[in-house]
């Protein structure tokens, strides 16, 4: 089990089993009840329960998902903080994911077009939509 200061890169957090975040789009946050939610379209391995074998005009399997970070006490991008979580995270950007790691407990770093992000939360919670 990780230590309370180990890094550790997405794909080994049981949540993105079978993901590929790095083929994955963040299209909009927002902070409701101090849950933050990422609305997001994520690529889907074979591996994943809802995998559905692409049609002929798509290359890879895309759904669309809500990643959620319960219990949410901060957000910053590049180092920057606002007061104003719920306001500050309103107007985070979208684009590709690049990467995220979970950075000891309760921390969670997202890196995409949109920055670098840093998520003081509970675990993730992925769930696809329509399901």
């Amino acid at each position: 089990m990780p230590g309370n200061n180990e890094t550790v890169d997405w794909r080994r957090l049981c949540e993105f089993a079978g993901v590929d975040l790095t083929g994955s789009f963040v299209l909009t946050w927002h902070l409701e009840a101090n849950t933050l939610f990422v609305d997001s379209d994520l690529l889907l391995l074979p591996e994943h329960p809802s995998y559905e074998k692409p049609r002929p005009a798509e290359k890879v399997c895309i759904r669309p998902a809500i990643m959620e970070f319960p219990f949410c006490t901060g957000v910053s991008v590049d180092g920057s903080k606002g007061s104003d979580i719920k306001g500050f995270v309103s107007r985070l950007g979208h684009g590709a994911i690049t990467g995220m790691q979970r950075c000891g407990d309760g921390r969670y770093q997202l890196q995409g077009e949109f920055g670098i992000v840093v998520i003081d939360a509970e675990r993730p919670v992925l769930r696809l939509k329509g399901l």
